[in-house]
């Protein structure tokens, strides 16, 4: 049998955080391994357990996958977050997809200057308000459900309420223009899944902070300036 399902990443967000969403959502339970140390990352470059020489790396089913995207779909498919058919699995991808272009500019918000941190900050709330959540608007009053595709909760629910959340970080009141994103951001938050991995002491981890960007750095030698977009 089958043991807990086990992450291996950084004690912060970057990649791994969409795949603690989605199995939060799925109401499964998983331990963490977090790396601290260059040795513990070349121990499991040593081991042959990155097959790509890159983590997110999660244990899940006898396998040790990577590749962020083929993690999260396993995992879709594996706790029915993926649609119905071949029709609605295809609609999720592309908002997914939509949505990682999104999150895209958020990811190495953390590793920037100070400087290029407030450029980046409106990149974020203009590239969010003027191409990404009018596309989701559009879809959920033209789709007239609670859901995004078909009428069920799925991994492009998920997917979205985490980039919304992380938008507003960034600004607030990002989403004073969109009453359907408002009112989607409230159904999807109340779902019991979502709702306990909101609450205090759950497995989300916070925004990025000095240390975190520090031990990435530290970990995989990450020792040059990176540019806003």
């Amino acid at each position: 049998m089958a043991g807990k399902l086990k992450l291996y990443y950084f004690d912060g967000r970057g990649k791994m955080e969409s795949i603690r969403w989605l199995l939060a959502a799925a109401g499964v339970e998983f331990e963490e391994e977090f790396l601290e140390t260059r040795e513990q990352y070349e121990k499991l470059l040593q081991g042959g357990s990155l097959l790509f020489q890159q983590v997110p790396m999660v244990e899940i089913d006898g396998m040790k996958m990577v590749q962020t995207r083929a993690i999260l779909s396993y995992i879709a498919a594996k706790y029915n977050l993926y649609g119905k058919d071949l029709k609605e699995r295809a609609l999720i991808d592309m908002y997914v997809g939509g949505t990682d272009d999104l999150m895209g500019f958020i990811l190495m918000f953390p590793f920037l200057s100070s400087e290029d941190k407030e450029k980046q900050r409106a990149v974020i709330v203009q590239k969010a308000t003027s191409r990404y959540f009018p596309a989701y608007e559009k879809v959920l009053k033209d789709h007239g459900q609670d859901f995004l595709v078909g009428n069920n909760f799925s991994w492009a629910d998920v997917h979205l309420l985490e980039a919304i959340l992380m938008v507003e970080e960034k600004k607030s009141d990002v989403l004073s223009g969109f009453p359907q994103l408002q009112a989607f951001k409230a159904r999807i938050s109340s779902i019991p899944t979502i709702k306990k991995f909101l609450e205090p002491g759950s497995q989300r981890k916070p925004v990025p902070d000095d240390k975190y960007v520090e031990t990435v750095r530290r970990v995989l030698c990450m020792y040059y300036d990176i540019k806003a977009n």
